[in-house]
């Protein structure tokens, strides 16, 4: 792994100062400070999230507050890139505006967005920060209490959030018929209480939180095994951005430092004892 991130970290220095020589002299001399003129507002880094943001995420639906794993995440990238932390500006979006192709307010943003080829079409990513597996969340009494196979997993009623790689991971996966779809994560919940669906899947964290804190009377049942065609979350960044090389750069020490292992172990943390279903 460590040579893996030394190439990462090489190869993202030598496209940075490839693409700075086609910059005008004046501009050379700030590509890759805080005044890099290739930044949405030059002086400033922005970042997209969503609104609201969820704990462990992001906890007090506060990203500039740095609790929470994914804002701890920037505010550490921040500084690898030489800003200062009143320096980070957050522009708060629906997840669908976050993922949808097309010029961007932010230099790159972060929600959980996982990286897939379908995504990689139409916008840009940075390397992965984090994967996580999958974890069945159901209310009491539901058919997926006590299931022990993908098979029994589809005797109950689905819901998932739109363009989340929950929905195609219970669609071409778990191989669910007629999963019902919501606008967002907090929709799926809403309709999980009303008794509308049995159950969710959602990246273990947020699964965390959403029983203890949205939904306590739902629980989670088991682990599922990770998604093939989910690579895991990433940055997102406007396609083509020649910020990514520059940005990667700093993530790979950030990464390589322990850092970004050490905030999955303070936010992260999920129940080694919880059942797993493989197929």
């Amino acid at each position: 792994m460590s040579d893996r991130r030394s190439v990462l970290r090489i190869a993202a220095a030598a496209t940075l100062a490839a693409m700075s020589l086609t910059l005008p002299a004046m501009a050379q001399e700030t590509t890759g400070t805080p005044d890099d003129p290739r930044l949405v507002q030059p002086g400033m880094l922005t970042v997209g999230t969503s609104d609201p943001v969820y704990p462990p995420w992001m906890m007090n639906d506060s990203p500039e507050s740095g609790e929470g794993f994914e804002n701890a995440l920037v505010y550490a990238l921040a500084e690898q890139m030489g800003f200062e932390r009143d320096q980070v500006q957050w522009v708060r979006m629906t997840f669908e505006q976050i993922i949808a192709p097309g010029d961007k307010p932010f230099d790159f943003a972060i929600n959980q967005v996982s990286v897939t080829p379908a995504r990689a079409e139409v916008v840009g990513f940075s390397q992965v920060y984090y994967q996580s597996d999958k974890a069945v969340i159901a209310l009491p009494g539901s058919p997926v209490t006590g299931a022990e196979s993908f098979a029994d997993l589809r005797e109950a009623r689905w819901g998932a959030a739109i363009g989340t790689t929950d929905l195609a991971y219970l669609e071409n996966v778990v191989g669910v018929d007629g999963v019902m779809v919501y606008d967002d994560q907090v929709g799926v919940f809403q309709a999980m209480q009303a008794g509308q669906i049995d159950a969710t899947v959602a990246a273990i964290p947020t699964a965390l939180f959403a029983t203890a804190v949205q939904i306590p009377e739902a629980s989670i049942t088991a682990i599922l095994p990770p998604d093939g065609g989910d690579e895991g979350h990433g940055l997102l960044f406007e396609q083509g951005s020649p910020l990514i090389p520059w940005v990667d750069a700093a993530l790979s020490e950030v990464i390589a430092s322990g850092t970004v292992e050490e905030l999955v172990q303070t936010w992260l943390v999920a129940d080694p004892d919880l059942p797993v279903i493989s197929e």
